[in-house]
Formats: structure tokens, C-alpha cells, sequence
């Protein structure tokens, strides 16, 4: 098969390790794989494989996420079997040209995808109408597309995030709980996720700002944007700095999760965090607000508890909870991780829905 993911920009999020790695996995496939950018380059652009093409729509970066200059030209050029729609902007902009592309080329089959919590926006909204198919990565996503949006069940598919780092397990990082002044009372909570205002790292400090005196704690917040220069004001501000470490982005943070011992996500828009995935193969039990799809990242009350939004005291009583758990639990996180969000079996899962839709199947 010819496939072509359409991408925005290459930054350090989850969609975009999604779109790499599906894009390398269906490469290494044997099918023909490009991977099309808004923007050239970007944090992820050195993970894409060789034997994925990779072009970009603007000649210089221009910073505009939206600015897809000469798309159609790049439409005839590959003439592919599959459009895969990766993210908001992808996605707003399969609404100018999925009627287009399947007049022209009936055969192709352009797929929508639905992975976040915000709001969609309308042309979104118009693009997942007309699309051939959608996938969801969650239940809930699927849920809401049926409920607020209309949309029929069976031009949905569920095919939850696949595991983007190495499915091991670490060995426990002291030296890197020594760097940061953690003993080994120390309970690290850690959150990886950009700083954007959804993720919402703000109310996660004020949260640990409040855990009980006698408890010790630190919290490990790797990522950077627009919010990090806040988010490090706001710590000040509680007197928490000190506790509060702001690592920066990491293009592989394995060694933060064999260091940390919770997982912790206020955010208040997700449809299935990669983060959460994440620390659970690692074996971190979790505590997250309950956005869209997050529950479906661990096992509810075992594995990872979710906490409803603005609950201060629970969120903290449910830290206090999973920051002694018994061994049972990590091997449990990591059992299920391995089995739900396996990139094998999501990988063959987009490419069995493929061949469906164009009719390949057996």
C-alpha cells in the first residue's frame, strides 16, 4: 500500500511520536510510506526512519501550523492509497480536500482520527463528515463523536496509542534520584507532557503544595512551552521550588520513569494519554484527573485511580495511597500496559483496517 500521514509539525507531543512511529512501523511493513508536514523539521523529525519519505509544504519554517502551501500538488504527486489525518490541524484541513481527492481518485481512502478532548473545531467537525473512516484512540473519544457529533458507530474504529519507548523494565535510577536530592523516602511524583495550558502542570504543583508536612515529596515535571515560564513562577510563589524540578524536554525520558514513583496528570483535556500509557509499562501506578479517555490508560482503582476535576484532597489522598504500593501492583501496571498498547498489535490493527476499506482484506 502507498500511505501518506499528514502531520502538522513534528514537535515533541504525543500525536506526533504517534505519527512517527506508525509511519517507521508501516515502512518497516514493506508498504510505501510519506510522512507530510506543514512545517519542516521540528524536535521529532531526527526519529523518523530512512525508509520513510518525508516532505515538508513549507520551504523555510514560518511558524504558522495552518499554512499548508501547495498540498494538492503533493496529492497528485503520490496519488496514495491511504490518507491518514494526524491532529487538529491535519484534520481541519482534510475538510478542503477529502471531497476533492476521493472525486478524483475514488479508490484512495482518507481517514479522520479523533485524539483529544478539546473542542473541535468547525472544520474539523466537517472533515470527520466526509472522511471514509475514523479512528478513535479511546472509547470515550469514540463515545463523544457518537453523542455530541452524530456520527454513525460503525465509521468509527478504537485503536488505542501504541507504547512509543522500549517495552523493559528498568532497573531503579539512583543516580538520577541522587541528582535531584531524592533519598529514598522520597516519594517522585512525575508528569511528562508539554506545557500548554490543557495540561494544566499549574493546579498539579498547587496540588503537591498541599500534601501533608511530614511527607516527603518531590515533583518531576519534564516538558517545555508556552506555560513553563508560569508554572515556574507559580512554584516560587508556593514556596515549593525547591521541591518542584523542571527538567525540560526529553526526547527519551525512560530514565525518568525508573526513577519516579507515582504518575501524576491534571490534565483536563485528553483522549488517551501517552504519558499515562507510559508509566504504567513502567510499572507507575497513576492519579489523574478524569478527562476524556484517561481512565482507560490503567486499571481504575488498582493500577491508577481517577480523580474528578478540581478535587484537591482526593488527588492527594490517592498520592498517599499508591506511594507505598505493594510489588504486585508495578507488575500489574505492567502487564496490562504490555497487553492494551502493544505497537505490534496497534500497528496491525490501522493496517488490518486498511486493507478493509480498500477492499485487500482476505
Amino acid at each position: 500500500m502507498k500511505i501518506l500521514i499528514v502531520q502538522d509539525y513534528l514537535r515533541s507531543g504525543g500525536t506526533e511520536r504517534q505519527s512517527v512511529l506508525l509511519a517507521n512501523a508501516f515502512a518497516g511493513a514493506g508498504h510505501k510510506v510519506t510522512l507530510l508536514t506543514f512545517r519542516p523539521g521540528g524536535p521529532l523529525a531526527p526519529t523518523i526512519s530512512p525508509t520513510v519519505t518525508h516532505r515538508a509544504l513549507q520551504p523555510f519554517d514560518t511558524h504558522l501550523d495552518w499554512f499548508a502551501p501547495g498540498i494538492h500538488r503533493q496529492l497528485e504527486q503520490v496519488v496514495p492509497d491511504i490518507i491518514l489525518l494526524m491532529g487538529r490541524m491535519a484534520n481541519c484541513f482534510g475538510q478542503g480536500y477529502v471531497k476533492e481527492t476521493q472525486d478524483r481518485w475514488p479508490s484512495t481512502a482518507v481517514i479522520g482520527t479523533m485524539r483529544t478532548g478539546k473542542k473541535l473545531p468547525w472544520l474539523f467537525r466537517i472533515s470527520l463528515r466526509h472522511v471514509r473512516h475514523i479512528v478513535a484512540n479511546s472509547h470515550a473519544a469514540k463515545s463523544t463523536l457518537e453523542r455530541e457529533h452524530g456520527l454513525p458507530c460503525d465509521k468509527i474504529t478504537v485503536i488505542h496509542n501504541s507504547l512509543v519507548f522500549p517495552d523493559r523494565t528498568l532497573v531503579r535510577n539512583h543516580k538520577l534520584r541522587d541528582q535531584h536530592g531524592a533519598d529514598d523516602k522520597t516519594t517522585v511524583l512525575l508528569d511528562v507532557a508539554m506545557f500548554r495550558p490543557e495540561k494544566n502542570q499549574r493546579e498539579l504543583i498547587a496540588i503537591a503544595a498541599g500534601l501533608p508536612a511530614n511527607f516527603p515529596w518531590q515533583l518531576w515535571l519534564a516538558g517545555d512551552g508556552a506555560k513553563l515560564r508560569e508554572c515556574q513562577h507559580h512554584a516560587r510563589r508556593l514556596g515549593v521550588q525547591d521541591r518542584v524540578k523542571f527538567l525540560g524536554f526529553l526526547r527519551n525520558p525512560e530514565p525518568l520513569y525508573a526513577a519516579a514513583d507515582v504518575s501524576v496528570h491534571a490534565s483536563r483535556s485528553e483522549s488517551l494519554s501517552n504519558f499515562l500509557i507510559e508509566s504504567q509499562v513502567h510499572g507507575l501506578p497513576a492519579v489523574a484527573y478524569r478527562a476524556q479517555g484517561v481512565e482507560e490508560a490503567f486499571i481504575p482503582g488498582e493500577t491508577g485511580q481517577g480523580i474528578d476535576f478540581g478535587d484537591h484532597e482526593e488527588f492527594r489522598r490517592a498520592i498517599l495511597k499508591f506511594a507505598h504500593p505493594p510489588p504486585e501492583i508495578h507488575e500489574r501496571a505492567r502487564d496490562y500496559a504490555r497487553s492494551e498498547f502493544a505497537p505490534s498489535r496497534q500497528v496491525q490493527a490501522y493496517l488490518d483496517l486498511f486493507a478493509k476499506l480498500l477492499n485487500l482484506a482476505p
